[in-house]
C-alpha cells in the first residue's frame, strides 16, 4: 500500500511539472508574438542605401554651388569697391588698414622723433666743424649761398639739420611715388599719377593703390643714398656719405613706410576715397602763416605785433588734396586742400640769431592752403 501511495505522489509531481513546462512555453510564444524581429530583404536594403547616397550627393552639390556663388559675389563686391576707389589696402607689412587723420599724426610724430634724434647726435658728435656743416647744408637749401663757413650755435645747427632732412623726405619720398628702385621710373610714375588725378581723381587713386601693392618693400641703402645725394649733395659730402639713422633705425626707410601708409592704404571713409597726400616745407625766411605752421617755441616778435619769419622747419606739414564737389550745373571746381598736420616751425627770433636775421636772403613763401 505504501508503494502504491509513493507511485501516486510521483505521478502527481510529474503531472505538475508537465503543466508548468507547458505554461512556460505558451508564455514564451506569446512574448515572441509581441516582439517580432525587424527584418527587410536585401533588395529593400540596397534600394534604401542607393536613395540615401543620391540624396547626400545632391546636398553636397548644392553646398558647393553656394560656396561658388559666395566667391563670385565677394569678387564682384571687391571689383565694385575697387572701381569706387574704396577697396581695402593690399599693402603687406603695414597692417593693411584704412587710415585717418589721427593715425597719420601719430605716425608723423614717431618719424619726427627719429629726425630730432639724428640731428642731436650730429650736433653732439660732429664729423666736421659745425661751421662747415652749417655752410654745406645751407648751400643745399638756399640758392646763391656760397659760404665755406657759417657761424652757428648748436641749437641753430640742429634746427637746420632737421629742416634739411625734412625737405629731403618731402621732395624725395612723400611727394614722389617710390614704387621701384629706379629714381627715373619713380619720377615718371609720379607724373602719370598727377595726369590721372587732373582728369579723374577716382581713377588716379585706384591706380595709385594698385601700383603701391607691388612697390618695393623698403627703401634700400642705395636708394637712400641716391635720394640724399640728389637733395643734399654738399651736406652728404661733409658727412662722408653716412646715412641718417637714429638708434640703428634708418630714417629714410621709416619715412618710406610712412609714405606707403599715406599713398597705399584705403581711405577711412568714402568722402575721402579720392584724396591723396602731399608734404610741404615752409622755406627758410618765408612768412609765418598760422593755418600752415605750428610754432614749437614762443615767438616774441609776434606777441609784440611785429612781423617774424620762418627760422627753420623741423618737420614737414601734410596737406590732403581731394576732388572738388560737382556743381549743380555739372562743372567741377578746383581741388580742395586740407591741412591735416601743420608744419612744425621755429621762428627766427626763437633760434637766437645775433642780428635777428638768417645769413641769407628770404626765399619766396609757399602757396597758402
Amino acid at each position: 500500500m505504501q508503494s502504491n501511495y509513493q507511485q501516486h505522489q510521483l505521478a502527481q509531481q510529474q503531472q505538475q511539472q508537465h503543466m508548468m513546462t507547458g505554461t512556460t512555453l505558451v508564455a514564451g510564444g506569446m512574448h515572441q508574438q509581441q516582439q517580432p524581429q525587424d527584418v527587410v530583404s536585401g533588395e529593400q536594403y540596397r534600394y534604401a542605401l542607393t536613395n540615401f547616397r543620391i540624396a547626400h550627393e545632391k546636398v553636397e552639390q548644392q553646398r558647393q554651388q553656394l560656396e561658388d556663388q559666395e566667391k563670385v559675389v565677394a569678387g564682384l563686391k571687391g571689383r565694385i569697391s575697387l572701381l569706387e576707389g574704396s577697396a581695402a589696402s593690399t599693402i603687406k607689412g603695414h597692417n593693411g588698414n584704412s587710415i585717418d587723420d589721427f593715425s597719420i599724426k601719430n605716425a608723423a610724430s614717431q618719424l619726427d622723433k627719429l629726425i630730432n634724434r639724428w640731428a642731436s647726435d650730429i650736433v653732439r658728435t660732429p664729423t666736421a666743424p659745425t661751421t662747415i656743416i652749417c655752410a654745406a647744408l645751407l648751400k643745399d637749401l638756399v640758392n646763391g649761398l656760397d659760404e665755406e663757413e657759417v657761424p652757428v650755435t648748436p641749437m641753430q645747427l640742429q634746427c637746420y639739420l632737421r629742416h634739411a632732412l625734412s625737405e629731403s623726405i618731402s621732395e624725395g619720398i612723400i611727394n614722389c611715388l617710390i614704387v621701384t628702385n629706379s629714381m627715373e621710373a619713380n619720377v615718371q610714375l609720379t607724373r602719370i599719377h598727377e595726369h590721372l588725378f587732373a582728369r579723374n581723381p577716382t581713377v588716379a587713386c585706384v591706380w595709385r593703390r594698385q601700383t603701391f601693392s607691388a612697390a618695393v618693400e623698403s627703401c634700400t641703402p642705395d636708394m637712400s643714398l641716391n635720394i640724399l645725394y640728389e637733395q643734399l649733395p654738399s651736406l652728404m659730402g661733409v658727412l662722408n656719405g653716412q646715412l641718417p639713422t637714429a638708434g640703428g633705425v634708418s630714417i629714410l626707410d621709416s619715412a618710406y613706410a610712412f609714405s606707403r601708409m599715406l599713398h597705399g592704404a584705403a581711405a577711412s571713409s568714402a568722402s575721402t576715397a579720392d584724396a591723396f597726400y602731399r608734404a610741404f616745407v615752409p622755406e627758410l625766411g618765408s612768412n609765418l602763416y598760422p593755418r600752415q605752421i605750428e610754432l614749437v617755441k614762443r615767438c616774441l616778435k609776434s606777441e609784440r605785433g611785429e612781423v617774424d619769419r620762418v627760422g627753420a622747419t623741423i618737420f614737414p606739414g601734410l596737406v590732403k588734396i581731394s576732388k572738388a564737389p560737382t556743381a549743380p550745373n555739372g562743372e567741377v571746381g578746383e581741388n580742395t586742400h586740407t591741412v591735416v598736420r601743420r608744419a612744425q616751425v621755429i621762428c627766427e627770433c626763437a633760434m637766437g640769431d645775433p642780428n635777428g636775421r638768417p645769413p641769407f636772403e628770404p626765399t619766396p613763401s609757399i602757396p597758402q592752403y
